[in-house]
């Protein structure tokens, strides 16, 4: 046995699976309680005001404190310890969202008000994601799974939050009114810190190693040393910048060619639910699969066919006003291949970046991924506007091919394999390894 194979056997099982099931089980019942109130909190404002305006409003106030905050809060995410951090941002978002039924129950919920708990929610909810997503590396480690199947199951639970919650909150909203959902999620935000506080193994999610025994120094320096991070890995950039596409196009089809095309094709909003409905499934399976054995596979050509699946053919289909089981069949493929991307995409990141350095990293990686989603929407219908479905359709479909396609032709994609099994840890230990911060002027 030569020594890459010692290094990137799969690692010895130290604390059986209640590392990565606790952390799963946590991540499942917040994702669910946030999926929940996707569907139940614009339906109480819509009920209550009437005002779309004000809904919209509603959605604005929690979605910008989430991306802003989740890029900012890194340095204190590596330095506090991302359980903490995990267990105290679920503790304040349900006490937050169980606010908003007792306070309307009393009379006391102005909108303001609710502004401002919904933006409070937004704001908490971005370092608690990220405190979970970057527990994951360890949960692996501790419970002796490949990493690719650790971040596999991590987007499976992530995938069947996002299938089940809005069904669920459908239902409740619908049988028990919006106040129902909204006393649901915050129970959910509430069972999600216990799970991380008391059922992880003791130990787990402590401040990096290098985070307790470096020398105080000040938020910018340590904010400054993931740019600096980011800077000298090619990889992680390209990977960034190309998924901020995709982010926008699919922000695009979701929201307005999707809906655009339901309603002039005559197929009304069952088809959007259909299509999406068939597409999570697909995702799930595929997610399910890639956990078994992507580990084995050879990533960039599993990484690229699974973006070639997942975006150029959804817009095409639409554009060739094709049947609905050919729809059907072609967002099927498509939810298939995405289940592939984030167990490998996850994977990369978690390898090449040290762990004392996961916070400020993923939080800037995963906010400059997500900057073009809000910017989709308004391209997309402007577009619609001045030049048709179709041609928007097919745009965004070229747009997204080129995109993954031409990517692929730059030479960083090399790297994909080369620290494959092996952890930051191993990697730093490696002749020649750029040290943590060596950048920072």
């Amino acid at each position: 046995m030569t020594g890459e194979d010692t290094i990137t056997a799969a690692p010895s099982r130290v604390g059986g699976l209640r590392p990565l099931g606790g952390l799963l089980a946590a991540m499942a019942v917040a994702l669910t309680g946030t999926r929940v109130s996707a569907i139940a909190l614009p339906w109480f404002v819509l009920v209550t005001t009437g005002s779309a305006t004000q809904t919209g409003l509603v959605a604005f106030c929690e979605m910008t404190p989430y991306v802003v905050v989740k890029a900012l809060t890194g340095p204190l995410v590596d330095r506090a310890g991302p359980r903490v951090i995990s267990w105290s941002t679920d503790a304040a978002s349900a006490a937050a969202a169980g606010a908003v039924p007792l306070l309307h129950a009393t009379g006391l919920l102005s909108f303001p008000v609710l502004l401002a708990l919904v933006a409070v929610i937004g704001a908490v909810r971005g370092p608690g994601d990220l405190a979970k997503e970057i527990m994951v590396p360890e949960a692996a480690e501790r419970a002796g799974v490949p990493l690719e199947r650790a971040t596999g199951l991590s987007g499976v639970t992530e995938r069947l939050a996002s299938t089940l919650g809005p069904a669920a909150g459908g239902f409740m909203v619908a049988l028990l009114g919006p106040l129902t959902g909204l006393v649901l999620n915050a129970v959910c935000f509430a069972l999600g810190s216990l799970i991380i506080a008391l059922a992880l193994p003791r130990g787990m999610g402590r401040p990096a190693e290098a985070e307790r025994a470096s020398p105080a120094s000040g938020y910018w320096r340590r904010f400054g040393e993931g740019f600096a991070f980011l800077r000298g890995e090619p990889l992680l950039l390209t990977v960034i910048v190309m998924v901020g596409i995709t982010n926008l196009l699919d922000a695009a089809f979701n929201t307005v060619l999707l809906p655009v095309w339901a309603q002039r094709s005559g197929n009304g909003p069952t088809a959007i639910g259909l299509s999406n409905g068939v597409w999570s499934a697909a995702a799930v399976a595929g997610s399910l699969v890639a956990a078994a054995v992507a580990h084995r596979m050879p990533r960039r050509v599993v990484f690229f066919a699974g973006f070639l699946l997942a975006g150029a053919p959804r817009f095409l289909v639409l554009a060739a006003d094709a049947p609905m089981w050919v729809v059907l069949a072609v967002f099927a493929g498509s939810g298939a291949g995405g289940g592939f991307l984030n167990p490998i995409l996850g994977a990369i990141a978690f390898e090449r970046v040290p762990p004392g350095l996961r916070g400020r990293v993923n939080a800037l990686g995963d906010s400059m991924a997500w900057a073009g989603i809000p910017l989709g929407g308004l391209i997309a219908g402007a577009v619609v506007v001045t030049s048709g479905l179709v041609p928007a359709l097919l745009i965004a479909g070229a747009a997204y091919f080129l995109t993954t396609n031409l990517a692929a032709l730059l030479p960083q994609w090399r790297e994909m394999d080369r620290l494959r099994g092996r952890g930051a840890r191993q990697r730093a230990a490696e002749p020649g390894a750029r040290p943590v911060g060596s950048d920072v002027r």
